[in-house]
């Protein structure tokens, strides 16, 4: 190879490293993952606590999932009741429909949280309710 020729393929090299670059050497597939188990467990009562914010009166109670209870003028229907898997950080959630005798009053249809009631609350001038469990 000429003094020009080597010299062509030095600046070749320069400007476009990879165009003599070598392909990495082929890696084997990852071995596949197992599936994780499920994020939720259904249960089938759920814990409750409803406080009168008027007459600090309060009052725990347990509703069977499809069932409803009644708290003052509050009738809470719980549709759904779970807890996390023992392998995961302890929580429950119920999903409730909360509804007030009282003309004009807000009512309440969703999830609520044990662990972070702030998240989805009830809110009501005169009561309040959060999600303490749920049980088999």
């Amino acid at each position: 190879m000429n003094y020009r020729a080597g010299l062509a393929a030095c600046i070749i090299m320069l400007a476009n490293p990879l165009a003599f670059a070598q392909a990495p050497p082929a890696q084997a597939p990852a071995p596949a993952q197992p599936a994780p188990g499920p994020a939720w467990l259904p249960r089938g009562e759920a814990v409750l606590q409803a406080l009168d914010k008027v007459n600090a009166r309060s009052q725990t109670f347990n509703v069977k999932v499809g069932a409803s209870a009644h708290f003052g003028s509050l009738t809470i229907a719980v549709r759904s009741c779970v807890v996390r898997p023992p392998d995961q950080p302890a929580d429950a959630a119920a999903f409730l429909d909360v509804t007030d005798s009282t003309a004009g009053a807000p009512a309440f249809h969703g999830w609520m949280f044990q662990s972070d009631p702030a998240v989805s609350m009830l809110q009501h001038p005169i009561y309040d309710l959060r999600v303490l469990g749920c049980r088999p």
